[in-house]
């Protein structure tokens, strides 16, 4: 029986697991609208982006087998109360609860940062991710249809919502992420 899958704060030096994980997601699937894979650098910018958001990993037996995280939704100053989530797991450990543990981590902190809402987008058809998305309360608000072109495809992509609580007549300020220390 392998050894449980533990969730903690992602670090600078997770970044190329983290790379190793997403190529295959952007070569081989439409699930990643990007074209060329971003290398281990390229994370380590994302995961320090101001303001910075949580980035989780999952591990299993000292290696990382999945990641998740929140980024803006979108870069205006009216849309600061909302954030985009995502979650990517090793081929090897699908349908094992990894995404779960990572998403119950996650929603969790964002929350608690002052987020108001979080997005995720679903390049459809994907039952999987929907049926999982929808386990954690994100219901579907709208379809962008035909809005990326991934392997000679047209695609659609499915956005869901996950409002953490009624939105305040005067919010506060979201939080920047303070990820725990480490070292």
């Amino acid at each position: 029986m392998p050894d449980p899958v533990t969730v903690r704060a992602a670090t600078t030096a997770d970044a190329a697991a983290i790379a190793g994980i997403y190529r295959p997601y952007v070569l081989d699937t439409a699930i990643s609208f990007e074209e060329t894979p971003p290398t281990a650098a390229d994370f380590e910018a994302r995961m320090l982006a101001t303001p910075r958001l949580p980035w989780l990993v999952a591990v299993r037996e000292g290696a990382v087998v999945g990641y998740c995280y929140a980024s803006l939704h979108k870069t205006r100053a009216s849309y600061r109360w909302s954030a985009d989530v995502s979650v990517y797991v090793a081929p090897s450990e699908r349908g094992r609860g990894v995404g779960r543990l990572l998403y119950g981590s996650l929603l969790p902190l964002v929350r608690d940062l002052g987020y108001v809402s979080v997005f995720a987008g679903i390049t459809l058809p994907n039952d999987a991710s929907v049926g999982f998305h929808e386990v954690f309360g994100l219901t579907p608000v709208g379809v962008f249809r035909n809005v990326g072109f991934k392997h000679k495809k047209w695609r659609d992509v499915g956005w869901w919502q996950l409002t953490f609580t009624d939105p305040p007549d005067q919010p506060a300020e979201p939080r920047g992420w303070m990820p725990p220390d480490l070292t």
